[in-house]
């Protein structure tokens, strides 16, 4: 065999030319080719079957794992075990009929290779062909000894000059093997796709954690580090720390068939996020809380972090290179990109390897408790004054230094930051994609206008109350004592109230404007401020008696018009020092919020000033049509992503954010609802307990997801707050016992009956459309924070096409049948920075 076609990179990385013919030299029956290597024999298998990656327009990655057959699927190869080799056979002939099974390829070779199969390496293959036609597809399969592996298949990029009409391709997030289902992978199989981009968590290196201790499929079994370490102690959840450790999960997280046949069917293009090292790494850095050096700073692992870029290296196929021979943890670069045609150009980043320790690091002490802060106060829920004025500080002291300013605050790391910017000038193609990890979207809260609304929703239902008794103290004038209880909560003493109302109420019988009835309160004896919302209260009131409500509806109208017409305001005002905030006597415990919040600082609200130089960029150089399709945060969102957040009005858009959720990771929205347990009042920014009656079964508790509209979630109606628990709903039931051919037809009668209940209907509608008029995030168009699922992309030259899947929840121990729960859609037209959901 000629070296042109066959070249070996350190004994381990193979490539080879395909032909129009089979290599006759380097496979079949005929002896050693030269490598030296006889063929296997005997009894094999490939326990995580076979993938392929980063399609160009004239290569592709192949990747494969054979062990002999009495092997365990998951167990290390013995390190003193002998390197034989396996055969390579690649074809163009049509063989879809055979994926999914190990009948042998049919039809002419274009690619017949011997490889070296190495202990070393946990009898991996890692084989690039190159030579190949682009926008075509081909099918793959290896052999080793008596067996061959299921049959795999690809397509390669189209040509960089050609026009392209269209493309459609799925990203995928976040599969923790420990958690829910893996039905969504089902799913994506049967998707007619070109490729899949792979945006991080592929794997979950934790064992055991709390949030890997609730419902998942029978079909998982528990997973058990060969070495793992202890997170805390002698018990309880452990972390992967060898190599050992990292290639037994991918091995594990391979043996799923339905992962499998994504690998069979379509070319992946991977880069990792946090988890195939440690939860919201940085560098080498990992941040359990609680686990920090004797001086307080991050723990810093360049062994495990090197263990882990290896087995990632040695299990996704992807055709990077790791340098042997650099002592460091960053000693691989998985930051690269593709072109597919005219159409589309994408760039994939590494937003974990280069970073900057989080601008307020989770080993700052609370100055409150004399301990460390951990993940609440610098990596969630950050003070944005805060994070502002430490951002500052750091990038000023790199300054002094002679570095770039952005070298301290930084997620990509100045040369990968510098690459981006000329990837993204340079790029030719219409449409400008980046695989990015984690958001760009600004997540933020107001806090001050989140307490009022709160300490003003609570309010609500003892004005009613009082303004009932007021009325059957005043013959039944409703709109009367709703003056005199707007006046007494403004502070007017009571017989002073009693007039004014009085007052109020003879200037409007006499025809008065609401200027006159004011100043008829105020002779009467009140401040201007109380006769104000004395009067508002009046004609909110007469005007529904007019409209024919009466008895409790109009104390409702009172309770609303009062709470949200003086006691709001009052609080946002004075802010701790409020008399609301006083009475509530939660005055300590509600002190801390009265700032505004950045909800996540993992992601990049906690690197703003490069998130600004990146925008930027773009918008000084015209540079259009770019989206990003992200992961990471374990919900779906859309959004622009704007050049200053923190402008007037947020600032202008410059490019498009696309989220999607992950493919079983527990939602953002139940990470925050655990959080927020133990806030008081303040915990129904995220959820509101709500008990649903379901005959024949009993009460289902559920914990209804607020945080989309304390986010910026448009406010609903009655019906669209009941759509949006529906699949919440199913999979309670389902856990109920409910049969998955009766959960569609429960879930819709419970739905409709939870329609008229009174505390859905009123209580919480009133409580969501409040919190989506706080105003936060307008720049996110979508949110779904309590999800599972993908999300499918189909490109063409005149728009973007990103349809958000959410999966059905687990049916007893087992996936769905009926994994698609809803499909939202997100469009994203050419030349326009700006997103349409439908």
């Amino acid at each position: 065999m000629d070296r042109r076609q066959f070249l070996k990179f350190g004994s381990f990385i193979t490539v080879s030319a395909a032909t129009g013919a089979a290599l006759t030299a380097c496979g079949g029956s005929d002896g050693a080719a030269d490598n030296g290597l006889a063929l296997a024999s005997g009894a094999w298998k490939f326990p995580q079957s076979v993938a392929s990656g980063d399609p160009r327009a004239d290569s592709i990655l192949l990747w494969t794992r054979a062990v002999p057959a009495a092997s365990d699927n998951v167990a290390a190869v013995p390190s003193s075990g002998a390197t034989t080799a396996l055969r390579l056979i690649v074809t163009a002939s049509d063989n879809g009929a055979a994926l999914g099974s190990n009948a042998a390829l049919s039809g002419a070779t274009v690619a017949d290779v011997r490889l070296p199969l190495q202990a070393q390496y946990d009898n991996t293959i890692r084989h690039k062909l190159t030579g190949l036609t682009a926008a075509t597809t081909y099918y793959y399969q290896f052999i080793a000894g008596d067996n061959r592996s299921n049959v795999g298949r690809f397509k390669t990029a189209p040509a960089a000059d050609a026009d392209v009409a269209q493309l459609q391709f799925v990203y995928m997030t976040c599969q923790d093997w420990s958690v829910n289902h893996w039905g969504a992978m089902s799913a994506i199989a049967a998707e007619n796709l070109d490729f899949i981009v792979h945006l991080g968590d592929y794997i979950y290196e934790t064992v055991g954690e709390d949030f890997q201790l609730g419902a998942v499929e029978s079909r998982h079994d528990a997973l058990v580090l060969p070495d793992g370490v202890f997170k805390n102690g002698s018990a309880g959840a452990k972390y992967a720390n060898s190599l050992n450790d990292y290639r037994y999960l991918y091995k594990k997280y391979r043996t799923d068939t339905r992962l499998q046949a994504l690998h069979e069917r379509f070319a992946f293009i991977a880069v990792w996020d946090d988890h195939e090292f440690t939860d919201d790494a940085w560098q080498d850095a990992q941040t359990y809380d609680g686990s920090f050096n004797a001086d307080g700073s991050d723990l810093h692992q360049s062994a495990r972090r090197r263990n882990a870029n290896q087995a990632w290296f040695e299990f996704m196929p992807a055709d990077v290179t790791l340098d042997a021979a650099n002592t460091t943890f960053q000693n691989i670069k998985i930051y690269r990109d593709f072109q597919f045609g005219k159409l589309m150009q994408l760039v994939m980043t590494d937003e974990r390897l280069y970073r900057s320790d989080h601008v307020i690091p989770e080993s700052s002490v609370n100055p409150a408790t004399g301990k460390p802060l951990g993940r609440i106060g610098s990596r969630y829920l950050v003070p944005q004054d805060l994070f502002n004025s430490v951002e500052a500080q750091k990038m000023a002291g790199a300054k002094t230094i002679g570095l770039d300013p952005l070298t301290t605050a930084t997620i990509l790391g100045n040369p990968q930051r510098q690459w981006w910017m000329d990837k993204m000038q340079s790029a030719t193609a219409t449409w400008k994609l980046w695989g990015n990890e984690v958001s760009l979207l600004r997540m933020g809260m107001n806090g001050v206008d989140a307490v009022a609304t709160l300490l003003a929703l609570n309010a609500v239902s003892s004005l009613a109350t009082s303004v009932g008794t007021t009325a059957a103290a005043a013959g039944g004038n409703f709109a009367v004592a709703g003056a005199m209880v707007a006046a007494v909560t403004a502070g007017a003493a009571a017989t002073v109230a009693q007039a004014g109302g009085v007052a109020i109420a003879t200037s409007a019988a006499s025809g008065g404007a609401q200027d006159a009835q004011a100043a008829a309160g105020v002779k009467a004896g009140l401040t201007a401020a109380q006769a104000s919302i004395a009067v508002a209260t009046f004609g909110k009131v007469a005007a529904a008696a007019s409209a024919g409500q009466s008895g409790a509806a109009l104390a409702a109208v009172v309770g609303q018009t009062i709470a949200f017409g003086y006691i709001k305001p009052e609080v946002q005002e004075n802010k701790a020092n409020s008399k609301f905030v006083a009475a509530s006597g939660k005055k300590e415990a509600l002190a801390a919020f009265f700032t505004k919040f950045l909800l996540n600082c993992d992601q990049w609200d906690g690197y703003n000033s490069e998130r600004k130089a990146l925008m930027a960029h773009l918008k000084t150089n015209n540079l259009k049509n770019v989206v990003a399709i992200t992961g990471d945060i374990h919900a779906f969102f859309a959004g622009t992503v704007n050049d200053d957040f923190d402008a007037t009005g947020g600032g202008t858009p410059v490019m498009v954010d696309l989220v999607s959720a992950g493919i079983s990771s527990d939602s953002f929205f139940s990470y925050l609802r655990d959080a927020s347990a133990a806030l008081g009042d303040i915990g129904v920014l995220v959820a509101y307990p709500l008990a649903v009656p379901v005959p024949g079964i009993g009460t289902v508790n559920l914990s209804f997801n607020l945080l989309d509209y304390t986010m910026g979630k448009a406010a609903p109606t009655v019906a669209a707050l009941a759509e949006q628990t529906r699949v919440q709903l199913r999979g309670a039931l389902a856990a109920k016992g409910v049969p998955e051919a009766q959960l569609d037809a429960t879930v819709s009668a419970v739905l409709s009956g939870l329609q008229a209940n009174a505390d859905f209907s009123t209580n919480l509608l009133s409580l969501a459309q409040q919190l989506s008029a706080l105003g936060n995030n307008p720049w996110l168009k979508h949110l779904n924070t309590d999800a599972q699922g993908y999300t499918l992309v189909t490109l063409t030259p005149g728009k973007l096409t990103a349809q958000f899947k959410q999966a059905n929840k687990l049916v007893g121990t087992s996936a769905p049948a009926a994994t698609i729960a809803r499909t939202t859609t997100a469009t994203v037209t050419a030349g326009s920075p700006s997103v349409i959901i439908s």
